[in-house]
């Protein structure tokens, strides 16, 4: 099935009342995990490559294990996240991809509008979605590094959707990147998102969400892992999202984590296996199993 865009894929789940998963990937066996997930729950899915993943594993590459895993039967969407790097940006637009995030926000207002007017321009004459972020989400992820977030302001929400002319809003409500997401209880700020909902149109994008499951600390750290004070997004704060007009959630850390709680339980039944694909399958099959609940989660099972 070819590619297909962000803002198709956005508009039924916005219709639906669903939020699609943004699933990051930096190898092969991760993004098996995810469309051997998506096939078993019917749901459709967006693959999300950060320019991390892109230095580490390259374009082309990526592009190529995309384009194999769209022969399946899965609705999916190629996505660029976070990309500032505009020469990488349009390199993306070329090789094919069906959306692209440009991520401004560490620009003041005024900033953060111009650049992603010119880039949403770009992308529309090629019939390709664009997500961009306004307000700051802190933590660390790849090449994203945010000390101190910033909420996003409503009244200037949908300003910039006006004026950019964007088809996704990333918003920062008190999420945050990486494994580390809060030092007390989750404090969401869902009053905000309310009235972001209401003034604006255009689906809504929540970065930082992952959950960060305890008990895949617990197995990675069993095997001797040194995982401490990691926290996630309750699932129940995830849910309330979704209700107020959340449509995409990225999840990356809870993929990496299940990643490597898979692969060293693996090593650790067997510190003899010298086998990579014995160790990169059992990680493999880990992915495919958060993927499979995020999907259920999120309401988008039996939705492609």
């Amino acid at each position: 099935m070819p590619l297909v865009t962000l803002s198709y894929l956005l508009k039924r789940a916005q219709k639906g009342k669903y939020a699609v998963p943004a699933f990051n990937i930096n190898n092969m066996e991760i993004l098996q995990g995810i469309v051997y997930a998506a096939e078993k729950e019917k749901s459709p899915i967006i693959i999300g490559v950060s320019e991390g993943a892109i230095k580490y594993a390259g374009l082309d590459y990526l592009k190529a294990m995309v384009d194999v895993a769209a022969k399946s039967k899965v609705k999916m969407a190629l996505h660029l996240d976070h990309g500032k790097d505009i020469e990488l940006i349009k390199k993306c637009i070329d090789a094919g991809f069906t959306s692209i995030m440009i991520d401004a926000s560490f620009h003041d207002f005024k900033k953060n509008t111009e650049i992603t007017k010119k880039v949403a321009a770009i992308c529309h004459k090629k019939g390709i979605s664009v997500e961009a972020e306004l307000g700051k989400l802190q933590g660390v992820e790849d090449n994203v590094h945010v000390e101190k977030g910033i909420f996003t302001d409503p009244d200037e929400a949908s300003l910039f959707v006006k004026k950019t002319g964007i088809d996704a809003l990333a918003v920062a409500i008190g999420t945050s990147h990486g494994a580390y997401k809060f030092k007390g209880e989750s404090n969401l700020r869902f009053d905000i998102l309310r009235k972001i909902r209401e003034k604006v149109n255009v689906p809504l994008v929540l970065h930082g969400s992952s959950q960060i499951p305890i008990e895949l600390v617990r197995q990675a750290n069993t095997c001797g892992a040194k995982i401490k004070g990691a926290k996630g997004v309750p699932n129940n704060d995830v849910k309330k999202a979704i209700k107020l007009g959340i449509c995409k959630i990225n999840i990356d850390s809870d993929l990496r984590l299940a990643f490597i709680a898979g692969m060293r339980q693996a090593l650790c039944n067997d510190p003899d296996c010298i086998d990579p694909r014995k160790i990169l399958g059992s990680g493999r099959s880990a992915i495919e199993k958060i993927a499979s609940e995020k999907m259920r989660f999120f309401g988008c099972k039996n939705k492609n």
